[in-house]
């Protein structure tokens, strides 16, 4: 099959993560360009992303047209600034060109609200939201979809923030776009801060921390636990959790409780399957995770020896690319992606306020 060609509007930290995957694997993947705002940027990443770079959404897009000499982009990842994220997305949208817009699709409830009366109803909009990509949590899924731990009911997860969490809750609860209570307070602890987006910080003594404990209930006895710190993606002090809870078992972590039969309640592990441990020496690669011998997701990049996150991006990107020639299911349609924001902003409120928070039904809610 011919590699996804894929164009990029932004040039920022998170923008890199896409033409990363095209730069190690360009028999999967082809960035057609970038969208810089200025030429000294675009310069820039011409150099240190080895990729073309143009200064409009338009050139980006009818630059390729047939007989430019250019290949034309299947479809756009828009990762700019939040507030420019709807800009842009209307604009490839009046182009015909289908979007993977980063997270989230618009600054606020206002704003998702617009981009949806404006976008909603083309079907050209998917939202790059990863958290139910990365390997472990599709294993996870995996479980939960196949019945093991009988009707999912409740997730309690300390990870990742706001949307992305509440991405994987909706999605492992099969929750919806419904209406939803929110509850949350904010307090504060003495941690030590050794590590940050940029390195080993050299700090050696606790500094005031902020907590969010939320609560959702989405109704039909269906509820999630929110606890997130302050740097908690990269505070070593702090690990992942996650518990999923059914009407027959639970997941923790990696261990699997379930019910087998009447005298029967076992515990299984998944199993993460690595190359390149001790006298291996096919070099560090992912393989796939398994539950009692039952494979629940294989690495479709292996080779390309990637993070766990930036295999949750190139499974994103492979989807959206199968989507758009008609070959698979839409990853993460803009309904989905506003519904997470919202509920990401009514735990912000709720912990900010104090106060209960319902988010209601949203024009996107039966999308």
């Amino acid at each position: 099959m011919a590699p996804i060609r894929f164009g990029v509007v932004g040039s920022g930290w998170r923008a890199e993560f896409f033409v990363r995957m095209a730069r190690l694997m360009p028999e999967r993947f082809q960035v057609t360009g970038v969208v810089t705002r200025s030429a000294e940027r675009g310069a820039e990443v011409e150099r240190a992303w080895g990729v073309p770079t143009v200064r409009t959404i338009e050139e980006l897009v009818t630059s390729a047209l047939p007989g430019s000499g250019t290949d034309r982009p299947e479809f756009v990842v828009v990762s700019v600034p939040w507030p420019v994220t709807p800009e842009a997305t209307a604009e490839l949208v009046s182009l015909g060109i289908p979007v993977l817009a980063e997270t989230p699709p618009a600054p606020d409830a206002d704003g998702l609200r617009e981009l949806w009366a404006e976008v909603g109803s083309s079907g050209l909009v998917q939202v790059a939201e990863h958290s139910p990509s990365m390997p472990s949590h599709a294993a996870r899924i995996a479980v939960v979809d196949a019945g093991t731990i009988g009707r999912p009911t409740s997730v309690q997860i300390s990870s990742t923030h706001l949307y992305h969490a509440v991405g994987l809750i909706r999605r492992l609860l099969d929750a919806g776009r419904g209406e939803v209570t929110v509850r949350a307070s904010t307090f504060t602890a003495p941690l030590l801060g050794p590590l940050g987006r940029d390195g080993w910080t050299g700090a050696t003594e606790p500094a005031d921390a902020w907590n969010i404990l939320a609560t959702l209930d989405f109704g039909s006895g269906r509820s999630a636990l929110y606890d997130f710190t302050d740097n908690q993606w990269h505070n070593p002090l702090r690990t992942n959790r996650i518990v999923v809870r059914g009407s027959h078992g639970e997941i923790v972590d990696d261990a699997v409780t379930r019910w087998v039969d009447e005298r029967t309640v076992i515990t299984s592990p998944i199993v993460r399957r690595v190359t390149g441990l001790e006298q291996n020496l096919d070099g560090f690669d992912l393989e796939h995770l398994s539950l009692d011998g039952r494979v629940l997701y294989r690495n479709l990049f292996q080779g390309a020896r990637l993070a766990d996150d930036d295999i949750a991006v190139a499974a994103l990107l492979d989807a959206t690319g199968a989507w758009v020639r008609g070959e698979g299911p839409a990853p993460y349609p803009l309904a989905d992606g506003c519904q997470d924001h919202l509920l990401g902003l009514a735990i912000e409120e709720a912990a900010r306020t104090g106060e209960t928070v319902r988010t209601g039904r949203e024009a996107w809610a039966d999308a």
